[in-house]
């Protein structure tokens, strides 16, 4: 039986070590795929949705027709960050402007929108800026500078 302990070793020193770095820096593209893309996604889906959710479709459809059109871009440019990344982290302070406008919007397009859609477009533009300062991080970790 062969000794299978690993006192004394070290995995910095096994031959290999760097074409496994370089193996698994292309297979992950150098990104935190899931912890980004994704939110940025379904956040964007959320935002083109909640005009039905939250049923204002009549009453703010201003404001239904902004939250559909900045949703859908969103989550196109999750998506674009998941296609294409080298191309698209350029794009992450964009997705914080945007938070910030569907927050800002929800009075400047809404026409004295309620509490309910005032806190879902105020917790939507929390989120997307959020998740547009964690996409330039990730750029930035990744060597890539965003804007």
């Amino acid at each position: 039986m062969s000794n299978l302990s690993h006192t004394g070793h070290d995995m910095a020193t096994h031959p290999d070590v760097t074409e496994m770095r370089d193996r698994y820096a292309r297979m992950l593209g150098g990104r935190d795929v899931a912890l980004v893309d994704a939110p940025v996604f379904l956040v964007g889906l959320y935002c083109a949705i909640s005009p039905w959710v939250l049923h204002f479709t009549t009453t703010q459809s201003a404001l239904a027709t902004h939250n559909l059109i900045m949703g859908i871009a969103i989550a196109v440019l999750g998506l674009g960050f998941t296609v294409m990344p080298e191309r698209m982290y350029g794009l992450s302070w964009a997705i914080c402007v945007m938070g910030a406008w569907i927050i800002l919007a929800t009075w400047i397009v809404g026409s004295s929108p309620g509490i309910g859609i005032a806190l879902s477009n105020i917790i939507v533009g929390g989120l997307t800026v959020l998740l547009g300062l964690a996409c330039v991080g990730v750029a930035l970790k990744s060597g890539k500078h965003p804007g």
